[in-house]
């Protein structure tokens, strides 16, 4: 049965519609603008002033230039171990402790949920944590100190912890019955029941070490463990892109200069947005884990 609707609620739906392009414009367009400016020729984009809608001439030098620079490559490969091994770390030690807390059979887990909760709240500050990173722990200038101090994040324990309450514990027992023992039974009955919201997990954790900038400066001194977000840092507010146009005319650096800079940020954001669709069908369903209780 077709259901009919007001002027009023078709009016409300045009507005949301009309509201909801706007908002895909405003978010898009900044993305097509650095797209189509890193693809111009460099004269001619030195030359265009307001909105960029399509690329100024076609060149691809700049790429050329980025992808033949040392430093963004070693940055991608830090990079890259940072995310396989931080987002692996991150996984494991955030399911077990979520498994467990999520345990009723456990006595300690209100007092150990509160302490997690507290530290949402409250933290040592900038210098203790240096401090200890650096002098105590002695992880300093090493990748470690890029993964090991945001090992667990008490937002991403809560949800998991919350997805994991949700599973029968009916069948929960039936294995336990069956002789399996909690290793056997999280494995093989809680992980594969919990996929979309390890799969929130894996982008949530992924998409931060792949963005995180602010843990490198503090810790990393060696330039070749710079991670890619640092060399990006560098290139767009340090402006240090002479290394890259060392036969270019003088005259022509600082036009160069600036596809350069649009096409270093192109480099450094379209893998995680390739990523993204192969794991958005299961964000919605993840994140929704226990809003709704019946």
């Amino acid at each position: 049965m077709k259901i009919k609707t007001t002027p009023g609620e078709r009016i409300f739906d045009a507005a949301n519609v009309l509201l909801m392009l706007l908002l895909i414009v405003v978010t898009l367009y900044p993305l097509w603008h650095v797209l189509n400016a890193s693809l111009s020729d460099s004269g001619r984009l030195m030359g265009h002033s307001g909105l960029l809608l399509l690329p100024q001439g076609f060149n691809l030098d700049a790429y050329k230039l980025v992808l033949g620079n040392p430093a963004i490559l070693s940055g991608y490969r830090n990079t890259i171990v940072i995310v396989v091994a931080g987002t692996a770390l991150n996984l494991a030690f955030t399911i077990l402790g979520a498994y467990t807390l999520s345990r009723k059979s456990f006595m300690l887990r209100n007092p150990i949920m509160l302490a997690i909760v507290f530290t949402m709240f409250f933290n040592g500050g900038i210098i203790p944590t240096y401090l200890l990173i650096n002098n105590t722990l002695h992880m300093g200038n090493s990748l470690l100190a890029l993964i090991v101090p945001g090992l667990i994040s008490s937002y991403n324990l809560i949800i998991m912890r919350t997805s994991f309450q949700e599973i029968s514990e009916s069948l929960l027992e039936s294995a336990r019955i069956d002789g399996a023992g909690e290793i056997r039974i999280l494995l093989q009955i809680v992980i594969p029941l919990s996929m979309p919201v390890i799969a929130v997990m894996i982008l949530f954790y992924g998409v931060g070490h792949w963005n995180s900038w602010f843990g490198a400066i503090l810790y990393i001194r060696d330039r070749d463990l710079f991670p890619l977000q640092l060399v990006l840092r560098e290139i767009l507010i340090q402006n240090s892109t002479d290394s890259m146009m060392a036969g270019a005319a003088m005259g022509d650096r600082e036009a160069i200069g600036e596809s350069v800079k649009y096409a270093t940020v192109m480099v450094a954001t379209l893998p995680i947005l390739f990523i993204y669709p192969f794991l958005q069908k299961y964000f919605v369903k993840g994140v929704m884990i226990g809003a709704i209780k019946e």
